[in-house]
This record gives C-alpha cells, sequence and structure tokens, in this order.
C-alpha cells in the first residue's frame, strides 16, 4: 500500500487499475479519473511499476495501491515475442489471481462501490459494478489468435460492462480490434479517450520523438533515433519515456531531450510540434488523432496490435509507417502523402456512463 487515507462508507469510491504495460493503460485512464472527480466520485488508484509512478505523479491527491505486478516482457528479437509472452504467463496467472484475492480486501478496507479495471483481469468483483476497458476485443498473436481472444473475453465475461475506446461505426480507429460480430460481451464504445486538448499553439518543434513501451525495445529504438537524428538541421524534442524521479533535460544541437514530462507539459510540447514519430500503441494515436498530428509509426517489433494498425492506418493514408529495423530518416518526408487521422469530434457522456455506479 502506498497511501493510507481513511475513506468513510458515504462517498462514492471507485478503484481504477490500469495494466502497467508501459504507460498507455495508465494515461488513458487520466481522462477517466479526471471524470469521476468531476461527477462527485472518489477514485482509488492501483497499479504497478511505471504505471503507478505515473498516476502518483499526476493525481498525489489521491490514494494509491500497489497490485502485484504481472510480470511482463518484451524478447529482444521479434519472432521470440509470442514465446517470451507464453513463457510467462504462469506468472501472469499467479498475479491475476493474487490481485483478485487483494481487491476482495480493497472493497472492503475503502467501501468501494464500483470497478474500473484497465486489462488487470483480476481486478473486479460479483458483489459491485465492475468495468473492463480494453480496445482489444480480438488479439492479435499469429497463428494463436484464435487462442488468445477466446482467452481474452473468458475473462472480459466477468466483468458487469467492456468500455472500448473508439467509435462504434466507421470511421473508426481500432479497425477489427475492436470491432467484432455476433459478440455477446455487454459492449459500450465510449469514443477515443485522451488526457490532451487541442491548441493553436506557435509551432516551435519540427519534429517530436515521444517514446514509451516496456523495455527492452524503447532502449533499441532510442539508442537507433539518436544515431538517425544527430544531424537534424532543424529545432527537435525527443521525449525518452523514462520515469524517473526527477525531470532531466539535455540539449545536443539542434535537439532537446526530456526523460520524461507531465501531462500538462507535454500537451503543450505536442501542440507546439509539426510531425510526432512514435510507437504505433493505441493510446499514442488516440492523443495524435485528438492533437490532430500528423505522425510516423514505428511499431514494436513482435508486437502484432501495433503492426496491425500501423499497415491499417497507412492502407487507409492516414499514417505512413516503417519497421524499427529498416527505418531510416528519409522515409518521414513520405508523410506528406497522408491525410492523418479523421477529426475526433464526439464526447463521451460520463454522467450516463457512471449511472453504472449509482445503482445500490
Amino acid at each position: 500500500m502506498l497511501k493510507q487515507n481513511v475513506v468513510n462508507e458515504l462517498q462514492k469510491t471507485i478503484l481504477v487499475a490500469p495494466l502497467n504495460w508501459g504507460l498507455g493503460h495508465s494515461t488513458r485512464c487520466i481522462p477517466i479519473i479526471r471524470a469521476l472527480e468531476e461527477n462527485g466520485f472518489t477514485p482509488i488508484l492501483a497499479s504497478d511499476g511505471v504505471a503507478l509512478k505515473m498516476l502518483q505523479k499526476e493525481f498525489p491527491h489521491l490514494i494509491l495501491v500497489e497490485l502485484p505486478s504481472y510480470q511482463i516482457e518484451y524478447a529482444k528479437e521479434a519472432k521470440n515475442f509470442k514465446w517470451v509472452i507464453l513463457k510467462n504467463s504462469p506468472k501472469m496467472l499467479k498475479a491475476i489471481f493474487r490481485e483478485k484475492k487483494m481487491v476482495k480486501n480493497l472493497i472492503q478496507q475503502y467501501h468501494i462501490k464500483g470497478i474500473i479495471s484497465d486489462n488487470r483481469m483480476g481486478v473486479y468483483s460479483r458483489k459491485i459494478p465492475s468495468v473492463f476497458i480494453s480496445h482489444q476485443l480480438r488479439v492479435l498473436s499469429g497463428k494463436t489468435t484464435w487462442f488468445s481472444t477466446k482467452f481474452h473475453q473468458y475473462f472480459i465475461r466477468k466483468f458487469d460492462e467492456c468500455w472500448v475506446p473508439d467509435y462504434k461505426y466507421r470511421p473508426n480507429l481500432t479497425g477489427k480490434l475492436g470491432h467484432i460480430k455476433n459478440s455477446n460481451l455487454n459492449l459500450v464504445y465510449l469514443g477515443p479517450l485522451s488526457r490532451f486538448e487541442k491548441q493553436d499553439l506557435p509551432i516551435q518543434y519540427s519534429l517530436m520523438v515521444l517514446l514509451s513501451g516496456p523495455e527492452p525495445q524503447r532502449t533499441m529504438l532510442e539508442q537507433k533515433l539518436i544515431e538517425e537524428l544527430k544531424d537534424y538541421p532543424e529545432k527537435a524534442i525527443f521525449i525518452r519515456g523514462v520515469l524517473e524521479s526527477e525531470q532531466r533535460k539535455e540539449i545536443k544541437g539542434n535537439i532537446t531531450y526530456y526523460n520524461f514530462m507531465t501531462s500538462k507539459e507535454l500537451e503543450t510540447a505536442i501542440n507546439e510540434s509539426e510531425l510526432i514519430i512514435s510507437r504505433s500503441g493505441y493510446t499514442t494515436v488516440m492523443d495524435l488523432a485528438k492533437l490532430e498530428k500528423m505522425a510516423f509509426f514505428i511499431p514494436t517489433p513482435g508486437q502484432f496490435e501495433q503492426e496491425y494498425l500501423a499497415k491499417r492506418y497507412k492502407y487507409y493514408s492516414m499514417v505512413p509507417y516503417a519497421t524499427q529495423e529498416n527505418f531510416n530518416l528519409e522515409e518521414v518526408f513520405q508523410i506528406k502523402f497522408y491525410e492523418g487521422f479523421p477529426l475526433v469530434k464526439e464526447q463521451t457522456n460520463w454522467k450516463k456512463l457512471f449511472e453504472l455506479f449509482e445503482s445500490e
């Protein structure tokens, strides 16, 4: 436990628990947490690792709880990605059972009235309303997609609702990941989620590098991009995506490097940047769509979801991409032939969504 603040029984407490897989799950929960507070609820936040650190920096006034780690690891080579995940699945299942036990105690300790779990499969209860957040109703894993999808949907069915952060109809951002036919899942489409707001600010940087995701692939891409950009002739900003106790800034040539930025700082920096180079993780996609930014994607090697999204956006002339192995800076100039993401216009009806937690 990180904080032991007192919560009384009259407070409408909601447990919000994102998966610690990079920063994407925790950052896309930020607008949900803000909306809960605006609608009179008291969020209690639970995760582990860098995801929990991120939430602690964003919401220092809220109670934070440390959950068991799923111990998700990435392979150094793309071809081994699936096998590393399978090898670590016993550890993941053990963590799921442990967090399920912890949730029972947390419900009693903090008088929790509802649960919002972003891909944490053991964070639910049959005694109180429980929501699962996922844009992956179909989990791509190559030849084993049918199994990984069935496995994922097995856990989703344990929840009262599944909130999908995308549009229900076309044009949408997730394609076949977030849209399945003949489903008996209780699906609610939220529209894209982003912690950011578009601002009309003067462009300060011709290029932003925005890194995130688990190791060792984050470091491998960072090293490649530093080498590619060493002689970059224009002003650029490079966010390394390393969450540390203190922010560090370093200027080399025309490039300003940061280890990390807070949400507000990052919102400003993206709005001030002309083009973004990043992974094709779905949270990043939603952020860039909301801010109406042009992007160039380098999907994480071996991660089927990111590879699918990158290929899909290229096919529909939204955003170009290159593999990590083959990327070079000249590839970025393809951007002039692409249209960008469809505009994010619809607003999430939080009050209606949260009615689930108002029932006795």
